[in-house]
C-alpha cells in the first residue's frame, strides 16, 4: 500500500499483521524503525519543537492501525494535509484513509460474531437499583440492527443528526452504534444537564430527532427526565421524534402524539437483522460539544474512519494485556459518563472494535455507599480500571487507609487516569492501595489527551519498569508534541510553556460544526505559522518537560497565575493542599490583586472540622514549604465541593468568578452544579460575618 502525504510517495512498507486485530506493529519510537536513536533513548525527542519527525515511520505506524479494520473498499492512501489559511480563517484539512469505505458498526460488532465470539460478553450492565445484564456480542448486534431498522422507520437517513439525552445504560451504546450503522450523526448529552444545555445542542446540531428516557436513576432515586427533553425541544428545531426509553417505569409522563415514541414500541418490533450501508472514511461520526471559558460550546466533529482506528490502536497499546494469551480475561471498566468523549473512546468505540469485554455502571460512586467501585471490581473481576484524579481523590478521602479486605480486588491489572493531571498523593494511594495486590503497585497509565484529539496523546506505557506519579511521560506511537514559549520556541528543562500537538493523529476533531472559523480560532491562529505554515494544534494546558525528556502537564493556560512575574501552576499548589491528610479536594484559581498583578485563591474541602483559622495557617504553610513562599495562597475558602465538569476538570474560572463576583460563564458542562450555589452561599456567609 503507498503512503500518500504532501505529494510524496513512498513505496509500500510490510506489516507483517497477523490477522485483523494485530498488535501495535510499527513505533516511530523503536530504534529498529528509527535507527537514529539508540535504545535507551527511544522515548525521547531529540528535538523539542517537534519537527524532526520520521514521516515515513509514523504514516507505516498509520497505515497499521487502518489495517486494524475491516473495510467494503480499501484505503490507498492514508493521510493528507492542508495547512490552516489565516486569511480565510479555516483549516488545517487532515484526511485520513479518505478513499476508504468502511462501516464503524460493523467494526464493533459484526466482524466478532463472524469471527466466532457471538457468545462473548460486551457489556456487563451494571444500573444503580442493583439491576444486571450481561451482553453479548450477539445480543448487541442484534439490538443495534433493531435499532438501525427503527431509525430508519422514523426517518433517519445518513448524515441525520440524533442527539441522545440517556443516563450510563445499554441503550445508550445501542443506539449510538445504530446511528453509525446507518451514517447518521450522534451528539450524546450528558443526563444531568438542564434543558437549556440539551436545548442548545437541539438546534444546534439541527437534529431530526431526540432519544431520551422518562427518567434516571440517581442516588437512589428516580428522577423525571422527559420534562426537561420536551422543554429543550419546544424551541425552533428540526426535531420530528422524541423516542423515549422507559428506564425507572414512569408511563404517566409529557406526551406528545404523533410525535413521542416508546423505544418499546418502536424498537423491539424490529428483525434483529441488518444490512449495514458503507461509508465514506471522512463521513461524521458524532458531534462533541466542550465547553469553553466564554462563548458557547463547541461542537467538535469526529469522523469515522481515522477516530475508529485511533481509538483502537490506542485502547490496545494502553489497557489490552500485553501477554495476548490472557486477553479472554480482560475486563476493562472506564467510569466516565457515556456523554464523555473519553466514553465514546475507552468505553464504546475502542474496547468493542477490539473485541473486549468491559462494564458499564449507571450510578454515582458513594450510593448506596461508598465502596460501590470496589464491589463492582470484584463482581466482575474487572482488570483495568479507568477514571479521573477526582474520582481517586474522592475514593481517598472515604477510605484513607484503603479499601476493605472484604473487597477482592486482585483482578486489577492496571489502573488509568483522564481529565487532568493526577496529584501523587491520589496517585500512589490508588497504586497501592486499589492495586494492593500487587508488591510494588500495579502500573499506571496517566493519559493526557482531549475532546479535540479523540485519543490519547502522551502516556506512560503499562509496561513500563518505572513511573514518575504526576507525569503524562512521553507521546504514543504514530503522533508527536512539544513544550514551547510563546514564540514556539523549546522550553527550558523544567520551565513551564504551552504544549502544542506537532503531528495531530487521525482521531483528532476536523472542525467545529458550522463555525470552521471558531476551530481555526480555538486551536490554530497561535501557532498557524509553525513549520513554514503546517501549523500546530494549541491545546490550552501549560507543561513542561524534566531531566529526562518526560512531560508533565500543569493544568489550563487560563489557569495559570502570575504573581509579581513568578508563573505557577494551579494544580502545583492544588497537589501541595491535598498532600494534607485532612484536604480531600482543593481548587485552586487566580484573583486580580493590585500589587502583585495575580494572587491565588483555594477553595479547599475538608474532612470534619478542620475548617478554622488555624487549619488556614497550617496549609498556607505546607505550600510554602512544598512550592515557596510567592505560592502561598492568599485566601482559603473552605467549601464543601468544588465544580467540576464531566470529565473530573475543576472549573477553576467559576471560582474565580465566585470570588470575585463576577456574572458567571457557562455552566453546561458540571457534573454538580450544585456546588456552585453552596460556594456563593459560603462566601456570602463569609462577608456578612466580617461586616462587608
Amino acid at each position: 500500500m503507498a503512503a500518500e502525504l504532501f505529494d510524496e510517495q513512498y513505496a509500500p512498507l510490510p506489516n507483517g499483521l497477523p490477522g485483523p486485530l494485530p498488535q501495535v506493529m510499527v513505533d516511530a519510537a523503536d530504534p529498529d524503525v528509527n535507527p537514529g536513536r539508540e535504545p535507551g533513548q527511544a522515548h525521547h525527542r531529540a528535538d523539542a519543537t517537534g519537527q524532526q519527525v520520521d514521516e515515513r515511520a509514523r504514516m507505516a505506524y498509520w497505515e497499521a492501525a487502518g489495517q486494524r479494520l475491516d473495510w467494503d473498499t480499501e484505503f490507498s492512501t492514508i493521510h493528507s494535509w492542508t495547512k490552516p489559511h489565516p486569511d480565510a480563517e479555516h483549516g488545517p484539512v487532515a484526511r485520513w484513509y479518505e478513499d476508504g469505505t468502511l462501516n464503524v458498526a460493523v467494526n464493533c460488532l459484526d466482524r466478532h460474531v463472524a469471527a466466532g465470539h457471538a457468545d462473548k460478553v460486551a457489556l456487563y450492565f451494571e444500573g444503580e437499583p442493583g439491576d444486571r445484564r450481561a451482553v453479548t456480542y450477539q445480543d448487541l448486534l442484534d439490538e443495534v440492527s433493531q435499532t438501525a431498522n427503527a431509525l430508519t422507520e422514523l426517518g433517519i437517513t445518513a448524515g441525520d443528526r440524533v442527539v441522545v439525552y440517556l443516563p450510563v445504560i445499554v441503550e445508550t451504546v445501542v443506539i449510538a452504534l445504530a446511528c453509525a450503522r446507518i451514517g447518521a450523526v450522534h451528539s450524546l448529552v450528558f443526563g444531568g444537564f438542564s434543558a437549556d444545555a440539551l436545548k442548545f445542542r437541539v438546534e444546534d446540531t439541527g437534529a431530526k430527532l431526540l432519544v431520551t428516557s422518562d427518567g434516571q436513576f440517581r442516588r437512589g432515586k428516580a428522577v423525571p427526565v422527559k420534562t426537561a427533553a420536551d422543554e429543550a425541544v419546544s424551541g425552533d428545531n428540526n426535531i420530528e421524534h422524541v423516542l423515549v426509553v422507559n428506564r425507572t417505569g414512569h408511563t404517566d409522563i409529557p406526551w406528545t402524539p404523533g410525535r413521542d415514541v416508546w423505544w418499546d414500541d418502536v424498537v423491539t418490533k424490529q428483525p434483529t437483522t441488518h444490512e449495514p450501508e458503507f461509508f465514506e472514511a471522512e463521513h461524521p461520526l458524532f458531534i462533541m460539544y466542550t465547553s469553553g471559558t466564554t462563548g458557547q460550546p463547541k461542537g467538535l466533529v469526529h469522523t469515522s474512519a481515522g477516530y475508529l482506528a485511533h481509538a483502537s490502536i490506542t485502547y490496545d497499546f494502553l489497557f489490552s494485556n500485553p501477554d495476548v494469551t490472557q486477553r479472554e480475561a480482560d475486563v476493562h471498566w472506564c467510569t466516565a459518563d457515556l456523554a464523555w468523549v473519553t466514553a465514546h473512546t475507552y468505553e464504546m468505540y475502542g474496547p468493542l472494535s477490539n473485541g473486549a469485554t468491559q462494564v458499564i455502571y449507571e450510578g454515582v460512586p458513594n450510593a448506596p455507599h461508598t465502596a460501590r467501585h470496589f464491589e463492582v471490581i470484584q463482581r466482575y473481576k474487572v482488570t483495568s480500571y479507568y477514571t479521573a484524579p477526582t474520582l481517586l481523590r474522592s475514593l481517598m478521602g472515604w477510605h484513607e487507609n484503603g479499601p476493605s479486605t472484604e473487597y477482592d480486588l486482585s483482578s486489577i491489572r492496571l489502573i488509568g487516569t483522564v481529565g487532568e493531571a493526577v496529584n501523587p498523593e491520589a496517585w500512589n494511594w490508588a497504586r497501592t492501595h486499589i492495586g494492593r495486590d500487587t508488591p510494588e503497585g500495579v502500573p499506571m497509565v496517566d493519559t493526557w489527551w482531549q475532546s479535540e484529539t479523540g485519543s490519547t496523546i502522551i502516556s506512560p506505557r503499562q509496561t513500563d519498569t518505572t513511573f514518575k506519579p504526576g507525569s503524562g511521560s512521553r507521546p504514543l506511537p504514530g503522533v508527536n508534541v512539544a513544550v514551547v514559549d510563546d514564540a514556539g520556541n523549546p522550553a527550558e528543562t523544567n520551565q513551564q510553556g504551552v504544549i502544542v500537538v506537532t503531528r495531530p493523529g487521525p482521531g483528532a476533531a476536523r472542525t467545529v460544526w458550522g463555525n470552521p472559523a471558531r476551530f481555526y480560532h480555538s486551536y490554530w491562529t497561535d501557532f498557524h505559522w509553525a513549520e513554514d505554515g503546517r501549523g500546530w494544534f494549541l491545546a490550552g494546558d501549560g507543561a513542561k518537560t524534566d531531566d529526562d525528556g518526560d512531560i508533565w502537564i500543569l493544568g489550563r493556560i487560563d489557569d495559570v497565575i502570575n504573581i509579581s512575574g513568578h508563573r505557577l501552576s494551579t494544580i502545583e499548589i492544588e497537589s501541595a493542599l491535598v498532600s494534607h491528610p485532612k484536604v480531600i479536594e482543593a481548587g485552586v484559581t487566580p484573583v486580580p490583586h493590585p500589587k502583585t498583578g495575580h494572587c491565588a485563591i483555594a477553595f479547599v474541602v475538608c474532612r470534619g472540622d478542620f475548617t478554622d483559622e488555624a487549619a488556614k495557617a497550617e496549609l498556607t504553610q505546607l505550600v510554602a514549604k512544598q512550592i515557596g513562599p510567592v505560592a502561598k495562597p492568599n485566601d482559603i475558602v473552605f467549601v464543601p465541593d468544588v465544580p467540576k465538569t464531566r470529565s473530573g476538570k475543576i472549573m477553576r474560572r467559576l471560582l474565580t468568578q465566585l470570588y470575585t463576583g463576577d456574572t458567571l460563564g457557562d455552566t453546561t458542562s458540571l457534573q454538580n452544579e450544585p456546588a456552585v450555589a453552596k460556594i456563593a452561599e459560603v462566601l456570602e456567609q463569609r462577608s456578612s460575618s466580617q461586616g462587608r
